[in-house]
């Protein structure tokens, strides 16, 4: 007896434009700040030099989007709000954009869950239609400034399923925020106000000047001072491809990748690719845990990058990935080793600030005044020590206090670190410098040294192999095998052998020598792993290096010994001479720098 219950044909219905409508807000306007990234970029492809934004309540209540551009006739009005409509593209070349927007889906995706109006004016007089949860009214006359004014007022109210799914009205409003500071930008020419009904949030005025001058005063608004301080230049050419932007040194690291900023042909992106492509650019110099600081713009022809495989646009895929990835990893390595020498200046001011100045009054004073005593805070009797001349009494035998005078003529202090002048603790070098002084960490920064001098020997010679035994068979599914073996000649020179053997698997022969024992299967899954996320491994390099890097800590100049005046200065001329010298082989800076100015600061001589 057949029990089962006999299949009805499902029928195959044309869905309504409303409907439809909805389905697509779903992909483009996930939440508030969605919204606002798709207003703020029509508003930069109509041209606009001034954008204003208003929210209320996140972005829930109420979203206004203000601008300067060409503007839209009342006849443009019905046809912006129709699917697929868009002035951007003709649609005879899918790959030759040179837009934000192209799909034609934000307007009526925002008409289909809100309550929407918009005022435009192009040359003539202004109109304005509103739409109410994808009904749209007829097009009226309207008085207007040439631009446009979007207003979205009740997100989602016509789909209150998806209100549940948004966070909270601090949250939402942050994250906006957040959107508008990455299109400030991509932007530089471009003014940004954000209000928070009718409290600034953000503003940012149009800057002047060429690209570089124009995105050191923009950055410096949005990212800070502290930031673009610190920050080297980066400029780089390769095959057709730009890469410009600024990048944070590395003693200047964040606890997350919150500080991290990718524009492609000035579109905000985040993709794997690049950030990997980041993150191995600051590889050997980050301490575990440690995050870079950069904002790096990637200017290429429309063709070379296809910026249509995701509804939100936040993702890209390069023609040739590893061309791309390469520019970003080898500019960023060698200007970090052409700057490394120096240490983020942040250090030095944490230094400074750990001393607090405190004013008490003069007891007995005859007459009206104050007098300045200046007491090292606590933090900074632990961490800051005072070298004192032999001869006074009460220090002369301190044994953690080495002080050994050089001639004036023997040593300049204009270099970089300029001469030493005592060691304390057995462990910190004092130098003068013509413009103050530094305080070197004579391990670490030898530390550094031997290092890199294993990495240039290692590079001279090729890394020595160790044959397995027993060659060790890999079993992996096709796709990551294929991966592993295009890229088996770049393992190889890092000693890793690995061939063929059979369908999806790979038979690992010789291992880096200076790795001991290892487990081949798991390193060469991780590999597989990075390959398929990022294109690229850094994996086995950074377990070369790491053991290179722990021969260095072991081989360096230890703490607790006592160095001669020769011996200081020769280690500070190597510092001067040696790539990534400002951080130790862990990111922690080797030395910092403590001017003369900020010094007399803290005793009163300077306002």
């Amino acid at each position: 007896m057949n029990n089962h219950t006999p299949q009805i044909r499902p029928v195959i219905r044309q869905l309504e434009d409303s409907v439809a409508n909805r389905i697509a807000a779903g992909e483009v306007v996930e939440r508030p700040p969605s919204a606002v990234k798709e207003l703020v970029e029509n508003a930069l492809d109509a041209g606009a030099r001034r954008i204003d934004v208003t929210i209320s309540q996140g972005g829930k209540a109420l979203i206004r989007v203000e601008d300067d551009g060409c503007g839209m006739t009342a006849e443009d009005l019905p046809l912006a709000l129709s699917r697929h409509a868009t002035s951007k593209i003709d649609g005879s070349d899918l790959l030759d954009i040179h837009s934000f927007g192209f799909r034609g889906e934000a307007l009526p995706s925002l008409a289909a869950v809100g309550r929407l109006t918009i005022t435009s004016r192009a040359e003539a007089d202004g109109a304005v239609i509103k739409v109410t949860a994808g009904h749209a009214e007829p097009v009226r006359p309207a008085a207007a400034n040439r631009g446009t004014v979007v207003e979205l007022r009740d997100l989602f109210f016509a789909t209150p399923a998806r209100l549940k799914f948004l966070r909270s009205e601090r949250a939402e409003t942050q994250a906006v925020a957040d959107v508008i500071r990455r299109l400030a930008m991509a932007e530089p020419s471009v003014g940004f106000t954000l209000h928070d009904d009718d409290r600034l949030l953000f503003r940012a005025d149009a800057e002047q000047g060429d690209l570089f001058d124009a995105l050191h005063a923009r950055l410096t608004r949005v990212m800070g001072r502290e930031f673009i301080d610190n920050a080297i230049r980066i400029e780089a050419e390769r095959d057709g491809v730009r890469l410009t932007g600024f990048a944070a040194l590395p003693t200047y690291s964040r606890g997350a990748a919150v500080a991290q900023h990718v524009f492609v042909n000035t579109r905000p992106v985040r993709d794997k690719l690049l950030t990997g492509a980041l993150r191995a650019g600051y590889m050997d110099v980050l301490p575990k845990g440690r995050y870079p600081a950069a904002v790096l713009y990637i200017d290429c022809a429309p063709h070379f990058v296809d910026v249509n495989v995701h509804p939100a646009k936040a993702e890209v895929r390069f023609r040739d990935p590893s061309l791309v990835r390469g520019l970003v990893v080898s500019t960023l390595r060698n200007q970090l080793a052409q700057n490394s020498r120096q240490t983020s200046d942040t250090v030095g001011a944490a230094t400074l600030a750990a001393f607090r100045a405190e004013v008490a009054p003069q007891p007995g004073a005859r007459h009206p005044g104050y007098q300045m005593e200046y007491r090292p805070s606590q933090r900074a009797i632990q961490s800051a020590y005072v070298a004192q001349s032999p001869g006074l009494d009460g220090f002369s035998d301190a044994p953690s206090a080495r002080f050994e005078p050089e001639p004036e003529a023997a040593v300049p202090s204009d270099t970089l670190l300029g001469a030493a002048r005592a060691q304390l603790h057995e462990n910190y070098i004092i130098a003068q410098t013509s413009e103050g002084m530094v305080i070197v960490d004579q391990h670490a920064a030898h530390e550094r040294l031997v290092y890199e001098r294993l990495k240039a020997q290692l590079a001279e010679k090729a890394i020595t192999s160790q044959a397995l035994l027993i060659p060790e068979i890999v079993e992996l599914p096709a796709d990551d095998a294929e991966r592993v073996l295009v890229v088996a000649d770049e393992l190889a020179e890092l000693g890793l052998h690995v061939e063929a053997f059979g369908h999806g698997a790979v038979a690992v022969r010789e291992v880096p020598a200076l790795l001991g024992k290892v487990d081949a299967t798991a390193m060469i899954r991780d590999i597989a792993d990075d390959l398929a996320e990022q294109g690229a491994s850094d994996r086995l390099k950074a377990r070369v290096d790491a053991v290179l890097s722990s021969m260095a800590c072991h081989g360096s100049v230890r703490s607790g010994r006592r160095m001669t005046a020769d011996e200081m200065n020769a280690l500070l001329r190597e510092m001067e001479r040696t790539p990534r010298s400002g951080q130790c082989n862990h990111g922690r800076p080797t030395w910092i720098r403590l001017s003369l100015t900020d010094i007399e600061k803290l005793f009163g001589r300077r306002d």
